[in-house]
């Protein structure tokens, strides 16, 4: 699945702010952890890997720059951890919303999936798909796996979907893919753009716009 590009402003998030400040005394270290991945993938997300250094995080979190190398031993150590956190949420959940046999109701419930896992951090989304990641290196090379994976499970979801209308053409379900693709990282960039929208208010949009694109047969099925 593609970003389509288009990274959110600063502070886009369902609440409408920014990460709140770790600082330096008095936190628990897992406490404080959760706090720097927090401020990570927002800034990460928002700005990309070659725009953030680690004086940055640190200002912003509100703790030392020492203390995030001590945490995390270094930028790319950081970007891995909170790139993790977001791939293992967003790659678990699709591949659970696609357990079973495809339906018609499928794609709807792997977008659900998608917001859902992205609740509270849908900027979390731009670090899988980052174009400012260096081509190599552990980073670049992560975010591939969860791209590959996920591409993966977009492919066999869209080939199953049209198998079951009787479609076996690999290249129409390498092309209904690619617009799948498409659709699902539009739809990600338009949600960082509109805070007020929650993982339930997408879900719901979606079922309304895919109803209407599908017509009155889509409509007949629903209620059969």
């Amino acid at each position: 699945m593609a970003s389509t590009r288009g990274r959110p402003a600063r502070g886009s998030t369902a609440e409408g702010t920014g990460p709140a400040k770790a600082g330096s005394k008095g936190v628990p270290r897992h406490r404080r952890e959760e706090q720097i991945l927090a401020a990570a993938i927002e800034e990460f997300g928002t700005r990309g890997y070659a725009q953030v250094s680690m004086a940055d995080l640190a200002g912003v979190i509100g703790v030392t720059k020492p203390l995030l190398y001590q945490y995390f031993g270094s930028k790319d150590g950081l970007y891995l951890a909170a790139l993790r956190r977001i791939g293992d949420r967003l790659s678990t959940a699709i591949a659970e919303a696609m357990d079973g046999a495809t339906t018609p109701d499928t794609p709807v419930a792997v977008l659900r999936a998608v917001f859902e896992a992205l609740e509270g951090q849908r900027q979390g989304w731009f670090l899988l798909y980052d174009p400012t990641l260096p081509d190599t290196g552990e980073p670049a090379e992560t975010a591939h796996r969860y791209r590959a994976a996920i591409d993966g499970m977009a492919a066999r979801g869209t080939e199953d979907l049209l198998n079951t209308r009787g479609f076996d053409d690999p290249r129409d379900a390498a092309a209904l893919k690619h617009v799948w693709n498409g659709v699902v990282g539009s739809l990600v960039v338009w949600w960082t753009r509109h805070p007020g929208e929650s993982a339930r208010d997408m879900a719901e949009r979606c079922e309304r716009l895919f109803l209407a694109a599908l017509g009155a047969g889509r409509a007949a099925e629903r209620k059969s």
